[in-house]
């Protein structure tokens, strides 16, 4: 095991957007590692879902129905986490929307709601739970993406949401590192059953072999590599860590469209321009 067990022992953590993929992967291993968890999101079935699923871990759990763009909504939910499970010691904002548009079909109201769902919701959860945290070695996390730095066609909405919360991230880091509160972000590369690789990449063969090759490390990311990151930066071992994206994506981010052509490295050395001589 590569993390201690009760790495988390008497932690309070607070997750949004936690009841379905990598979020919810990152509650679970918040749970196995002792913390309680709240988990939020707009639909109550899955909040109870969860809910039931984190108590299985022995731990104390909530499920609260909230919309992050209601921000006397969030605020209410972080109060009765803290009146029932105690003082806030972690949190993730990881609540998100998406659809693929061209910026010149895409509504007002479409790219409005991206960015309330995605930058305003991270503002609504990190504020919210500022009265409420366990000051000295709180740690949040919001759940960014490439789209923040990388600007990627049908997504205009999210690449602005984004590239906000990475500012977010680093504006907070510095107004309240003074308290002993760390913020940070990961950056979720493609990530094996996540709703995009699901609902746009899969039906498309060809397209899932371009992202597939487009990953220097050549293979799809799991929920538990976000997850593992994500206890990785609750831990003290990132104690001195704030203010920082950390890119869990199988180097996309970094990825030359000209290497996407190779497979492997054997691929590579074979190419003839490696082999030219000078």
């Amino acid at each position: 095991m590569t993390f201690q067990p009760n790495l988390l022992q008497g932690k309070v953590a607070y997750i949004a957007g936690g009841t379905r993929g990598m979020n919810l992967a990152i509650a679970e291993r918040y749970a196995e590692f002792g913390a309680s968890v709240a988990v939020m999101s707009r639909n109550p079935e899955r909040c109870a879902q969860a809910q039931s699923k984190l108590e299985g871990y022995g731990v104390e759990a909530l499920g609260i129905p909230c919309d992050a763009r209601d921000y006397d909504a969030v605020a209410e939910s972080m109060q009765r986490t803290a009146e029932i499970l105690g003082p806030i010691d972690l949190v993730v904002a990881g609540q998100a929307g998406n659809f693929y548009a061209p910026a010149h079909t895409m509504t007002s109201k479409g790219f409005q709601t991206v960015i309330d769902i995605d930058l305003v919701g991270t503002f609504h959860v990190f504020k919210a739970c500022f009265e409420h945290l366990r000051r000295e070695g709180a740690s949040l996390i919001a759940i960014t993406a490439p789209e923040a730095v990388q600007g990627l066609h049908f997504q205009a909405h999210v690449c602005a949401a984004k590239a906000g919360v990475n500012q977010l991230i680093r504006v907070l880091a510095q107004e309240w590192g003074p308290a002993g509160i760390r913020v940070n972000g990961i950056s979720p590369g493609p990530i094996e059953g996540s709703w995009g690789m699901e609902n746009v990449a899969s039906p498309h063969p060809e397209i899932v072999e371009m992202i597939r090759r487009a990953i220097p490390l050549k293979r799809w990311g799991k929920e538990s590599d976000i997850a593992d990151t994500a206890l990785f930066l609750a831990s003290p071992a990132a104690s001195y860590i704030t203010g920082t994206i950390i890119e869990t994506d199988g180097g996309v981010t970094i990825a030359s469209p000209e290497m996407s052509r190779f497979n492997s490295i054997d691929d590579l050395v074979k190419d003839p321009r490696v082999q030219r001589k000078s």
